[in-house]
């Protein structure tokens, strides 16, 4: 084992960080673990299509934020989608 092998995650620690995250994040969205997967995963089969994405270092979170007529606090959803590349042509290949 390398030096940066030592400080680097493993494999198994950034599932189980990821799978932490969405306990996290569907409670306070008050939806299901098992919804907040399923949103994440349409969010990625649609944009895939037009662009390949870093799916690793995907990051969606529900967050609390002032409604426009200040009628109080409500969900809102923020995604960090990192982009490797656009795909050009068709985008139903």
């Amino acid at each position: 084992m390398g030096l940066f092998d030592f400080f680097s995650k493993n494999k198994s620690g950034n599932v189980a960080k990821d799978r932490l995250k969405l306990l996290l994040v569907s409670d306070r969205a008050n939806c299901s673990p098992e919804m907040m997967e399923a949103i994440k995963n349409d969010i990625i089969k649609v944009i895939s299509k037009y662009m390949d994405v870093d799916t690793d270092a995907l990051d969606i979170q529900i967050t609390q934020t002032e409604s426009e007529g200040g009628h109080g606090a409500v969900p809102a959803l923020f995604a960090n989608i990192p982009i490797k590349d656009i795909k050009n042509g068709n985008p139903n290949r």
